[in-house]
């Protein structure tokens, strides 16, 4: 099994803020999207084991519940070109 990448990954929520997280949960991005895709399917929370919430030092776990999500946004790197929220 390849080593897993660290990904950004932004939550944008029904009303509120963007979320920002960085996690080292997937091997690449086409991962992180299809466990997001299967997650939303399921009507089930994305859990994530190795997060870290906007750039912290300290790496945790997280459980997003994705009924309010509207868009997510996975990346490796992240920057202002890489283009807005559908």
């Amino acid at each position: 099994m390849a080593d897993n990448i660290e990904l950004i990954m932004r939550f944008h929520p029904v009303g509120g803020e963007d979320v920002s997280l960085l996690s080292a949960d997937f091997g690449g991005p086409a991962e992180a999207l299809e466990a997001i895709a299967r997650a939303l399917n399921d009507r089930r929370g994305l859990v994530l084991t190795h997060a870290r919430y906007d750039r912290a030092a300290n790496e945790n776990g997280v459980v997003i519940n994705l009924a309010n999500v509207v868009s997510v946004r996975v990346s490796k790197t992240d920057s202002d070109t890489t283009g807005q929220y559908l």
